[in-house]
């Protein structure tokens, strides 16, 4: 059947607030109560097979390292070339099959997500990633869910654009999925991004090898039986756990690598995009690199703030979920006359919060992720309690005899190029710099140009003056700026995200933007009328 198919209007899916007695929270509660009574295997999911091998690693909650959620499988290089040659084999029909049908697929994925497995995913990510129920429900259930539904509608959209036409000649613009297989790398810190990247190229006719972080492996599991229960054909995306240099190895030498979707850090980025350019040579095509990296991200507070909305924005973006976000506050800047509220502030929230295991409702912090996590944070805390200049404003323990967990912590600085003002940690540590109002430009020229990131940034401010001069001013140092907000956070179809300089390619996932790396464009000029003669009129004597 042939027609001009009506795409539904995407819409931010409602965020559930998880309060006393509500639906959700019991639904929610009794979830993550049934899952951790079990111990399941997760096996690698390769062109419609469960593979599963000898090799086991365990599953634990962060938050409790002595329990056993599960083992996975995890496999080596035979698997990843299964995982080739199965994106290869699915991939003629799977490109072939018209949007509207690939589309349903994921908008059933979508429903599915945000419906009867809301509290699967949801729990998922709070027993494995150790988030609250509401980092988990806006990030694995809302934020994925909108990802799924908003990704149909931008494809619908630039399937749309289409090139003009003169008489007798009808031009258009055909979307191809790319030639060969995209490799997805996905981050332990967000169930939504490791759906979301092997499935944006997808949607757009691509076959993905997907390779996620081993502690999301337990959520990743989910995420590939709703795609399964939603009808994904076997071969379109094939999970694998699989060492990251023996996967790259084969990968990034195969002659059908067409494109890398990657979300990590900066480091293994940039090693990555110089093992693909040492292989040129074996590719057909020249591969598609989208990444989005890591963040030092900033809090810029003028004279003419308002204290409470500082205060609750530091909090949230600095604490919510340990600092593990590469959007997370981690460098703050504030005037010397808002200081001491400021910091009365902060000291009345963090006296309050609680920390602790996800499955009591109330710790708003919980455990960092791992113990590979923990001590890195931890040598950062030690040394930034020996270093001259830094005063110690709150939190600065730690302890991982049965959880990874790590108080939120807040430095004072005098000096604001020390290492916890530049380099990012990714944990709940929050460095602030104090500075005279009169050095306002001063101060701009250090976010601007004390780190080597450009992810997210806040500016709190009442001047509106005051808040164009800085964002002007601060153009480059970050793909997506809050004004008066935490800079986190940031909604799909609302706040495409991406950043540029070390944190990334800046290709916008939420938007658009990100979709159109997945596809290579060809042009058909039609002609009508045909020519009939060489002749040109101006040949005319």
């Amino acid at each position: 059947m042939n027609g001009n198919f009506k795409i539904p209007v995407a819409k931010n899916e409602p965020v559930l607030n998880y309060a006393p007695n509500s639906p959700e929270r019991i639904a929610l509660q009794k979830a993550v109560k049934e899952m951790k009574s079990q111990t399941i295997e997760i096996p690698m999911y390769i062109g419609g097979e469960k593979i599963l091998t000898d090799k086991k690693i365990k599953i634990s909650p962060p938050y409790e390292h002595a329990h056993t959620l599960g083992y996975f499988s995890e496999g080596d290089s035979t698997h990843v070339n299964q995982a080739i040659q199965a994106a290869l084999n699915a991939k003629p029909q799977w490109e072939n099959l018209s949007f509207e049908n690939r589309a349903s697929i994921f908008l059933k994925a979508a429903d599915l997500v945000s419906g009867k497995y809301r509290p699967i995913i949801n729990g998922a990510t709070m027993l494995a990633q150790s988030k609250n129920a509401y980092q988990a429900e806006i990030d694995a259930a809302c934020e994925f869910a909108d990802f799924l539904r908003f990704n149909v509608q931008f494809a619908n959209d630039i399937y749309s654009q289409q090139p003009e036409s003169s008489p007798t000649i009808w031009n258009r613009l055909e979307y191809r999925a790319l030639e060969g297989f995209v490799f997805a790398i996905t981050p332990f810190n967000f169930t939504a991004i490791a759906g979301n990247l092997p499935a944006a190229p997808a949607l757009m006719g691509n076959t993905v090898v997907w390779k996620p972080a081993y502690p999301q492996v337990y959520s990743a599991k989910v995420i590939m039986d709703i795609f399964e229960e939603a009808g994904l054909p076997a071969g379109v995306i094939n999970l694998i756990f699989v060492d990251g240099a023996e996967a790259g190895d084969i990968i990034f030498k195969h002659k059908d690598f067409a494109g890398l979707h990657f979300t990590g850090s900066t480091a293994v980025f940039k090693h990555l995009w110089k093992e693909i350019a040492l292989n040129l040579d074996k590719y057909k095509t020249y591969p598609r690199i989208v990444g989005e990296t890591g963040g030092k991200d900033f809090v810029l507070v003028h004279k003419s703030a308002q204290v409470e909305e500082v205060v609750t924005g530091l909090i949230r973006g600095a604490f919510e979920f340990q600092g593990q976000k590469c959007s997370a506050a981690s460098r703050a800047y504030i005037p010397s006359e808002l200081w001491a509220e400021v910091k009365a502030g902060l000291e009345k929230y963090l006296a309050e919060i609680k920390t602790g295991t996800p499955e009591d409702f109330s710790n708003f912090v919980n455990a960092v992720i791992d113990e590979k996590a923990f001590d890195k944070i931890a040598r950062y805390i030690d040394e930034a309690k020996n270093t001259a200049g830094n005063t110690l404003i709150a939190g600065g323990k730690y302890d991982k005899s049965k959880g990874y967990f790590i108080e939120p912590t807040i430095f004072e600085v005098k000096d604001p190029l020390t290492k916890i003002m530049v380099e990012e940690i990714f944990g709940p540590v929050l460095a602030i710099y104090i500075y005279q109002s009169e050095n306002f430009d001063d101060v701009l020229d250090l976010v601007d140009n004390s780190s080597a990131y450009a992810l997210t940034g806040a500016i709190f401010a009442q001047d509106r003056y005051a808040l164009e001069y800085a964002s002007k001013k601060l153009v480059n140092a970050a793909g997506n700026i809050y004004y008066n907000d935490k800079p986190t956070g940031a909604v799909v179809g609302q706040q495409p995200f991406g950043g540029a300089r070390a944190s990334g390619t800046n290709d916008k996932a939420g938007s658009y933007l990100n979709l159109l790396r997945w596809v290579s464009p060809r042009n058909i000029k039609d002609t009508q009328i045909s020519p009939r003669n060489y002749k040109y009129p101006f040949l005319e004597v």
